[in-house]
């Protein structure tokens, strides 16, 4: 007996940010997390015609088999450091979030569903040339402000 297995579309959006990224703005990514989840990133980066090598200020990607939540950025096509650390794991497939990107001025700060998840120090200097955000993944978005 064959079993009906539903496939998965990834979510993939793209929004812009609107005369770029500034100290005391603030990203919200609300969604629902696939039930069989295996990633999700969002990002905060360049909108460039080359779109797949322009900076990225902050990606965030998360991995649900690793329960890890790893933040890195693309300055000039080279990948920094990977940052890890996490006090705890946020997300649960099936089940609603809500991040939420902080830009402050040293640094972005991540919170989930109102708590702080971890920061992330700028690496690039030119926080108004971030002017989009990135979303993709095994989600399905309910509202990106």
């Amino acid at each position: 007996m064959a079993q009906d297995i539903k496939i998965l579309d990834e979510e993939e959006y793209v929004g812009e940010i609107k005369g770029g990224l500034r100290p005391t703005m603030r990203l919200t990514v609300m969604g629902i997390v696939h039930k069989h989840a295996k990633r999700m990133v969002v990002s905060v980066a360049c909108q460039s015609e080359e779109e797949r090598e322009g900076d990225v200020g902050l990606q965030v990607t998360v991995s649900f088999g690793e329960k890890a939540v790893v933040r890195n950025a693309r300055l000039e096509g080279k990948w920094g450091p990977l940052e890890k650390a996490l006090s705890y794991f946020p997300f649960t497939a099936g089940e609603p979030f809500k991040m939420e990107i902080l830009c402050e001025h040293q640094q972005f700060r991540i919170l989930v569903d109102g708590q702080p998840l971890c920061g992330f120090t700028h690496r690039l200097n030119n926080l108004a040339s971030l002017n989009a955000l990135r979303i993709t993944g095994d989600l399905q978005l309910t509202k990106v402000a």
